[in-house]
């Protein structure tokens, strides 16, 4: 009996570190799978908004903005679809070592059952059971031996349920495998799409640098014009802010010099709040993707040119409105020369800006509520609707992405 025990043990313990690993390796499939779909439907934002725009002249700065965007969500669809395939592979080797001691186990509980049937067919009739009993010492051992007979008798049916059970699960083992080597077929060619279209979109991406490096003096000059008029918004948004943190202090009966706004009980509620919501913040409009991240980044047409972004630049579609990404105070609507209106909208001590709007529909003061509306962004002669979104704590820039939903 120990050297069966013994024997189902060593493929039962096989059986347990591979069903471990499948579910840990399931896990982790589905997490690429989920990925895999943010950038497939990430594409699918740029293609619409690319196709709207389609009949408009770009300017080559944002075309090649566009591309490098573009080619960067492909060659990551690209990584995440190898490490979903990979991880299938593992899948599939795991499922197939599976199936091996899955069929030793039923091989040997069928032999162990064999061997059963047999011995119990030589001591099957009635007479040699009843013999067996009769022949006891004593009550107490005709009671053992009877209960001996229904033990067996029961370990015979456990035996062909065990049976019956083990070649089920072989049978949904190899369904799961036949189904993991068609989801890896079409992984493999869905890759083989998207490196199509990564190669389509580098070629366009290369004659276009051709274009523009015939000329680059030209667009490195409207690189650093845009860039001063940059820094000059947002010097002006950290004037305002900085004033902003004055009256607050002053209200409070502190020092005008305090580089922190002064807050009431309810500003600290609603700050404490913000704060618990980072990386939850819905979108400040409803579709779109980044063309321009966060921080100072080389420029993609002139790597020696350095650009700082305060914030992130949001391609979005014609007409669409910008919208509070948490409740607030409207604390500015600014209007510069040559610039188009920004809001400002103040969380306790955080401050969120929504710039190149075209139309502002909010005033100073006003108490807004997440995802209202507040302004509509600008569409340029080139038919780009762009809006630039900033994320500050006092007057110190964050990254946005680390506060908005899946940015």
């Amino acid at each position: 009996m120990t050297k069966h025990k013994f024997r189902y043990k060593l493929p039962f313990l096989f059986f347990l570190i591979f069903t471990s690993l499948l579910f840990s390796q399931s896990k982790k499939q589905t997490q690429l799978e989920n990925r895999r779909q943010e950038l497939r439907r990430e594409i699918q934002k740029i293609n619409q908004l690319q196709a709207e725009n389609k009949s408009k002249e770009k300017s080559e700065l944002s075309l090649i903005e566009d591309f490098n965007y573009k080619i960067s969500v492909l060659n990551n669809l690209i990584k995440v679809t190898n490490q979903q395939a990979n991880y299938l592979t593992r899948e599939i080797n795991s499922n197939q070592k599976k199936i091996t001691l899955l069929r030793d186990e039923l091989k040997q509980l069928k032999e162990d059952y064999a061997a059963m049937i047999v011995k119990s067919y030589k001591s099957k009739n009635t007479q040699s059971r009843v013999m067996f009993l009769l022949s006891s010492n004593d009550f107490k051992q005709a009671y053992k031996r009877l209960q001996y007979i229904k033990q067996y008798t029961n370990h015979q049916k456990q035996q062909g349920e065990s049976i019956k059970l083990k070649t089920q699960e072989l049978q949904d083992v190899n369904i799961s495998l036949q189904q993991q080597k068609k989801d890896k077929d079409k992984l493999i060619a869905d890759n083989r799409a998207t490196q199509k279209s990564l190669e389509s979109e580098r070629k366009q991406h290369q004659d276009l640098m051709k274009s523009i490096q015939s000329n680059i003096s030209k667009y490195t000059a409207e690189i650093r014009a845009k860039q001063r008029e940059a820094n000059r918004i947002d010097r002006e948004i950290e004037k305002i802010i900085k004033a902003a943190i004055a009256r607050s202090n002053k209200k409070a009966g502190k020092s005008e010099r305090a580089t922190s706004f002064a807050l009431t009980a309810e500003e600290r509620i609603l700050a404490s709040n913000f704060i618990a919501n980072k990386g939850k913040l819905p979108w400040p409009v409803e579709k779109g993707y980044v063309k321009v991240r966060y921080g100072s980044q080389p420029h993609p047409i002139n790597k020696s040119l350095t650009i700082k972004s305060n914030g992130v630049r949001i391609a979005t579609e014609k007409g669409a409105k910008a919208r509070a990404v948490f409740n607030g105070e409207v604390i500015a609507i600014v209007t510069m020369k040559n610039v188009n209106p920004l809001v400002m909208i103040r969380h306790g001590n955080y401050i969120t800006t929504y710039k190149n709007l075209s139309k502002v529909y909010v005033k100073e003061g006003d108490k807004v509520t997440t995802k209202q509306e507040i302004g509509e962004v600008y569409t340029n002669s080139s038919g780009e609707s762009i809006l630039s979104f900033v994320v500050s704590k006092e007057s110190t820039t964050q990254n946005p992405s680390s506060w908005i939903y899946k940015m």
